[in-house]
């Protein structure tokens, strides 16, 4: 339980859902083995020695990205993230806050004099060329962030823009647009510095110790955020809150990240549930659930096990993927993330409701009926014995998100822990940026 938000686990259960929900002896079994990971964490977050769990409290370094953020913001009219995975996927879900990616977003940004942000995370050149095509670059800014310094798809794109810079006439302007997070490496081993000194550009300091998929609280994260106008210092302030509210409990069942990280791994050995499901209510939850699945299949998947991570926004896959949540094979584990959607937005007229044979909608907000179909999908889906865990968010706002994203972290790690494998490495991505390297050199 939270101040943040209120966590249940009820409709996973065998007195809830009948026979394909958990007995109270296999949750507690569960439940019981994640003490010493909760211990292990504590000790790591009071040492010091686990970056993610000091950056929370630490506020060292905010002002500084504070600084930075009002600066680009000040001087351009769009800017451009070059980051591919966990080096852009925290920094959307933050800036989606504000309005980034939704289909009001465009218009939003505009009207609070914010400069538009364009997240490249991916490599399409059909894409980048229509990019860059319609920017101004006089008044365009540019981040590159890898953490290695040396992701060929983000390199790639740097050097791409470089060369764009150059030809409208703007190399010797370049340090001025540009700026790059990565690891304090020496330059000769990190081609991403290497191109910062060359064009004298702004260098800040990736935190050498953490891992991409877990950076979204430091500046990889923040910086985005705080160009959209994003409160930075209270996602901090809402992680700190739900990082200590998970370790400092008198037993592991009052850690809601450990008492959620049990239930999947339980349903995972007692029912074989393959997949892992979150279903969020809120255009400005829609690349949180994309960050959720990064961050649970790269941690979690190892060795053979692991389960597969879907991403559901509601209500618009109540008319897709509900199909065959309901009806298709039950090998998931729901997590509704549901919004305090009532009395929310318009008012749909009566009048104009009865004419088009909707009358039970008139006089409703909008979000009234949000309200309504989230609670259908929970109640649904429990009815017919599917394992349905409920978080409900009263208001969507920083200190809110900041303290979901520790949640995810933390559970992610403890179930990883409590299957025996590694969260913090990726075995098979590295395996198979290489072999990507040597396929390049061959064509």
């Amino acid at each position: 339980m939270s101040d943040l938000y209120t966590h249940s686990i009820e409709l996973c259960l065998e007195t809830s859902i009948g026979s394909s929900g958990l007995t109270e002896a296999d949750l507690n079994f569960e439940v019981s083995r994640t003490a010493d990971i909760l211990a292990r964490l504590r000790d790591a977050r009071d040492s010091a020695s686990m970056p993610l769990l000091s950056l929370p409290s630490n506020i060292d370094d905010l002002d500084e990205i504070i600084a930075t953020a009002d600066k680009i913001r000040a001087s351009s009219s769009d800017v451009i993230i070059c980051g591919t995975g966990g080096s852009s996927l925290g920094g959307q879900a933050l800036a989606q806050l504000a309005g980034w990616h939704t289909p009001a977003g465009s218009e939003t940004r505009a009207l609070q004099g914010r400069p538009y942000l364009h997240f490249l995370d991916n490599i399409d050149a059909s894409s980048f060329d229509d990019l860059v095509s319609k920017l101004d670059l006089t008044t365009t800014h540019v981040i590159v962030i890898s953490k290695s310094g040396t992701t060929a798809e983000t390199l790639s794109q740097a050097i791409l823009l470089l060369t764009e810079f150059q030809q409208h006439g703007l190399g010797d302007k370049i340090g001025e647009h540009f700026c790059i997070i990565t690891k304090p490496d020496a330059i000769k081993d990190n081609g991403l510095r290497r191109l910062a000194a060359k064009f004298s550009m702004l260098m800040i300091d990736h935190p050498a110790d953490l891992g991409g998929r877990f950076s979204v609280l430091s500046c990889v994260g923040l910086l985005p955020a705080a160009i959209a106008g994003v409160d930075i210092v209270a996602i901090r302030r809402g992680a700190a809150k739900t990082l200590n509210m998970a370790l400092d409990v008198s037993a592991p069942i009052g850690s809601a990240p450990a008492l959620g990280a049990a239930t999947a791994v339980a349903l995972a050995r007692e029912f074989g549930i393959s997949c892992s499901v979150l279903f969020a209510y809120g255009d400005r939850l829609e690349r949180f659930t994309r960050w959720y699945v990064q961050l649970w299949a790269e941690s979690v998947g190892k060795d053979g096990l692991g389960t597969t991570p879907l991403a559901a926004l509601g209500p618009v896959d109540q008319h897709s993927q509900f199909q065959l949540f309901l009806d298709g094979p039950g090998d998931k584990f729901y997590t509704i993330l549901a919004t305090n959607a009532r009395g929310k937005g318009q008012i749909i007229d009566p009048d104009l409701a009865q004419e088009a044979g909707v009358a039970n909608l008139a006089g409703h907000a909008l979000g009234d009926l949000v309200e309504s179909m989230q609670r259908a999908t929970i109640e649904t889906l429990a009815r017919n014995g599917r394992p349905v865990r409920e978080f409900f968010i009263d208001s969507l706002n920083e200190e809110l998100m900041g303290g979901l994203m520790m949640h995810f972290m933390l559970e992610t790690i403890i179930a990883a822990e409590l299957l025996g494998v590694d969260p913090f490495d990726q075995p098979a991505v590295e395996e198979s940026k290489a072999l990507a390297r040597e396929m390049l050199t061959d064509l």
